[in-house]
């Protein structure tokens, strides 16, 4: 599994002209699922996602995790994390899992999140078209890969 993880001021997502997710501070978590995915993937991502410190504490240094500041999180699917780049100019996604293999394990990784933070995570639809509207704060922007714990 891959995440971008970006800290934000505020994320929403759109579908069709309607908003479907809307958070304030905290994490907007892009998540890209293959087929080599597990229970094991969705824990120890869980685990940093909820625990990174990313956040400012009272001296402006980021000491805090989004458990810490009581911050929401926004979950978003996104295949593309797993394009492929080296040959050509035309990204391959045939990394990333189809939706039979992918779809339970994001509901899981989602339902992980939940309860390690002990409150609901915003998501968007798996495979739908999504507007992602979000204000990064700092900039801040992490990427964490399960199969790269170094």
């Amino acid at each position: 599994m891959k995440v971008v993880l970006q800290r934000v001021s505020s994320a929403s997502v759109t579908i069709d002209n309607k908003i479907v997710a809307d958070i304030q501070k905290g994490l907007l978590v892009l998540v890209g699922i293959e087929d080599a995915d597990n229970q094991e993937d969705i824990d120890w991502l869980v685990n940093k996602i909820t625990n990174i410190r990313i956040f400012g504490d009272e001296d402006d240094l980021m000491n805090l995790s989004v458990k810490d500041i009581d911050g929401e999180v926004l979950v978003v699917s996104q295949f593309t994390l797993h394009a492929l780049t080296k040959k050509g100019n035309r990204p391959s996604y045939i990394k990333a899992s189809k939706p039979e293999i992918a779809i339970p394990l994001y509901e899981n990784f989602v339902s992980h999140l939940q309860k390690e933070l002990g409150k609901k995570v915003q998501t968007g639809i798996f495979g739908a078209d999504m507007k992602v509207l979000l204000l990064n704060d700092g900039p801040v922007t992490i990427v964490i890969d399960s199969k790269n714990r170094e």
